[in-house]
């Protein structure tokens, strides 16, 4: 982990450094860049605190942070006994690579140093009790995505598109990665909707319309609304004023105002529908060496080592251009016991197998699948 401060002061008992009091963890997320996901996460924070929540904020975008000019604030945070005190200000807790890089100069990292601040993000800042903590990503679906996804039991995405048709397709990546990981698309929002011309009144689609809700009627997932294209907001962004502060009864602000009560009807009823696919309860029986699971539907899977050993999707057991398993089954003895197992984000199973090998990480809908077949072949 980056060691980013020394020890300054102790920590409050009544703050815990980490997310275990944080309710819900949203990340926001885009197949692309410039689409204006920063913009309508730094708006969407502002507006839940706005609301009466708890808030805090991530900007996960190690390599090009935009989120303490948008929030206006630059001071770099203080270290309080090893953990990172984060910074608030509009009513909104917030941590940014761009806070501790004062001199403002490129950030020149290789991705697992990337994801070692990512982590540091999630679990050494004082975050203490939130009902909401958003994480504004890095455009693409690449490896702070899927640490993030591994670290954090997130409770839903929203993916950020414009109405063009690149950008749609684009966004439907960032949408079918969080999918692929068991998290819940929350919604969908199109940004850049439209321009309202401020004397004729008169609305033009610059980059056309719809692009994002017949995302979400495609995918059939939220969708959870469209904030227009204008200048205010822009200049909102260089001030360091959300929108939602600078002119609350714009058009626009209440544009912001509309995704809150969406998001807020929705999150409760979508993460239902996904947990049934986690485990409640695991317990691995160390004297004959298997796994059994408890699913939240209340079913049971009595997980074979030797079938899930060589089912073993990692990179050494399967090839990852190819998508061909390497590995050699002989290799594998019949009598291999799982040692431990545990769950990694809301997604997937790791194991520990008595030969060594835990690299695999496995999707609990392909370990409950792959079960299932097991029996069925058993019989």
């Amino acid at each position: 982990m980056l060691n980013l401060f020394k020890k300054d002061k102790e920590i409050p008992k009544e703050i815990t450094p980490g997310i275990s009091q944080v309710k819900h963890i949203i990340a926001v997320a885009s197949g692309k860049g410039g689409v204006g996901k920063s913009t309508v996460t730094t708006n969407l924070a502002v507006a839940l605190a706005q609301h009466g929540y708890q808030v805090g904020l991530i900007d996960a975008d190690i390599y090009g942070p935009s989120q303490p000019a948008m929030l206006g604030e630059h001071k770099a945070p203080k270290g309080i006994n090893g953990s990172i005190s984060p910074l608030e200000i509009h009513g909104v807790k917030f941590i940014s690579m761009g806070v501790l890089n004062p001199k403002g100069g490129a950030v020149v990292m290789r991705a697992p140093l990337a994801t070692k601040a990512i982590t540091q993000f999630l679990v050494g800042v004082l975050w203490g009790e939130l009902d909401f903590l958003l994480i504004d990503l890095p455009p693409g679906t690449g490896d702070i995505q899927l640490s993030l996804a591994q670290q954090a039991r997130l409770s839903g995405s929203i993916i950020v598109t414009t109405p063009q048709k690149v950008a749609r397709e684009i966004s439907r990546k960032a949408l079918e990665m969080f999918e692929n990981l068991n998290i819940p698309t929350l919604g969908v929002v199109e940004n850049m909707s439209g321009f309202t011309c401020s004397h004729c009144h008169q609305t033009t689609a610059i980059f056309k319309q719809g692009g994002g809700q017949s995302l979400g009627e495609e995918l059939k997932v939220p969708y959870l609304g469209a904030i227009p294209l204008d200048p205010a907001i822009m200049q909102s962004g260089d001030d360091g004023i959300p929108v939602v502060i600078a002119d609350p009864e714009s058009h626009s602000a209440q544009c912001f105002q509309f995704l809150v009560q969406k998001l807020i009807g929705t999150i409760d009823d979508l993460q239902k529908n996904y947990t049934m696919l986690e485990p409640e309860k695991m317990q691995v029986f160390q004297d004959i060496g298997k796994l059994e699971i408890l699913w939240k539907d209340k079913s049971t899977t009595t997980v074979d080592p030797y079938t899930l050993r060589l089912n073993c999707p990692c990179a050494s057991c399967v090839d990852e251009i190819t998508g061909k398993r390497v590995l050699n089954p002989s290799q594998v003895s019949i009598d291999i016991k799982i040692l431990g197992a545990r769950n990694i984000g809301r997604y997937g199973l790791a194991v520990n197998f008595s030969d060594g090998h835990n690299t695999g990480i496995y999707k609990f809908k392909n370990v409950k699948s792959l079960m299932n077949q097991n029996d069925e072949l058993s019989v």
